[in-house]
């Protein structure tokens, strides 16, 4: 009998996740999608993508994919396996899942981090149908939901936080890194500079959204999965919160230099195969984006200008909400605002050191599943 072609491959990319994975892995093999692609006769396969662990991360998952791969009920519907990377880091294991690892008959990619969980079991089958209904779609979204959300009494500080999620939300064609599923032949158009650090969804989502930086934005080229939904686990402590922020500031340096000064500049052709010019700049020339980001700073007036609208993001945001909203939210705006002062400082400071691999690990408490809601 002839093996059915992989329509669909997941990639879980973890970093030192031992003590989340095994719930966020439960949380896949519940997923509706698994017996609906039983019922077409389709396959898909889940890839762990572990990378630079010094932990139980990859005991644990080949465990668990052991364990699924007998006992599942639609153990035919899919693939499980490991793969461990040496080099730690978030981009380098992205541009290997999409340009190495995953199957090259996939025609659609999920992207998620190992520490994440899909409380609505209806979620992957619904961003993957999103796609299949919508040609004009390149990629698929779920909602976010802080874990905060689902507890019975919420702190003044839970509110405070839910607030900030409302504005973040608030904004058009929101694309979250912890999940989201991209047709192939988008993804590997796409290559993630080295020195990218963090914030590689605000860059995937601009590339997408101006098919290149061909035309002016297409906010339907990202479209959000009716009933989709996963959980994450907030950050708690100011210290998390500035570090987390310094991290976002970094990369959304990064990613304004790489796009408005460096691809933008760039002639129509190599914007097109964005991809194929990233990457060849890393092979042939691994310190240019470095030497980009001395010279931004160099030209850089203030610590607080590292990127356009860095300082008032938040409260742009707010004029989207109506009045009863925006009251709501004003503290969170005037809070974000605050912290964006602290973390500026410490971002710059860590740029003008040369420092662009900023990913300290989350202070977590861990995951415990939730009803849907």
């Amino acid at each position: 009998m002839q093996t059915a072609p992989i329509k669909l491959s997941i990639g879980i990319i973890a970093w030192n996740e031992e003590k989340a994975l095994r719930a966020s892995l439960d949380s896949i093999f519940q997923q509706t999608l698994f017996r609906k692609f039983a019922l077409r006769h389709w396959k898909c396969e889940i890839v762990c993508v572990a990378n630079g662990c010094t932990d139980h991360t990859v005991e644990v998952a080949t465990e668990i994919f052991s364990e699924r791969t007998r006992t599942h009920r639609y153990q035919n519907a899919f693939t499980a396996r490991v793969v461990n990377l040496a080099e730690r880091g978030k981009v380098n294991a992205w541009n290997q899942f999409v340009h190495s690892i995953s199957d090259r008959q996939a025609q659609y990619l999920f992207m998620m981090d190992a520490d994440i969980l899909i409380h609505r079991p209806e979620s992957l089958w619904a961003m993957f149908s999103a796609l299949e209904k919508d040609p004009e779609a390149s990629v698929a979204v779920d909602r976010p939901c802080k874990d905060i959300l689902f507890k019975q009494r919420k702190s003044l500080w839970d509110r405070l936080a839910l607030a900030a999620a409302r504005l973040t939300s608030s904004a058009d064609a929101q694309l979250c890194g912890q999940l989201y599923c991209i047709r192939a032949n988008i993804a590997r158009n796409i290559y993630l500079p080295r020195d990218l650090a963090a914030c590689e969804d605000g860059f995937i989502k601009t590339l997408v959204c101006t098919d290149f930086l061909t035309r002016p934005p297409v906010v339907g080229r990202i479209r959000l999965a009716e009933g989709a939904e996963h959980t994450f686990e907030s950050y708690i402590s100011p210290r998390a919160i500035i570090r987390n922020q310094k991290r976002q500031i970094i990369g959304q340096t990064i990613v304004h230099i790489v796009i408005d000064k460096y691809l933008r500049a760039r002639p129509i052709s190599e914007r097109e195969h964005a991809g194929e010019t990233l990457a060849g700049n890393d092979h042939s020339d691994p310190a240019w984006l470095k030497r980009l980001i001395h010279e931004h700073l160099q030209g850089t007036r203030s610590r607080w200008r590292l990127y356009p609208g860095m300082m008032g993001i938040s409260f742009q945001r707010l004029r989207k909400l109506n009045l009863a909203q925006r009251v709501v939210c004003f503290p969170a705006a005037a809070a974000k605002w605050f912290v964006a002062v602290i973390s500026g400082f410490f971002a710059y400071e860590a740029l003008k050191s040369g420092c662009t691999d900023y990913w300290p690990q989350a202070e977590r408490q861990g995951l415990a599943p939730v009803a849907s809601k």
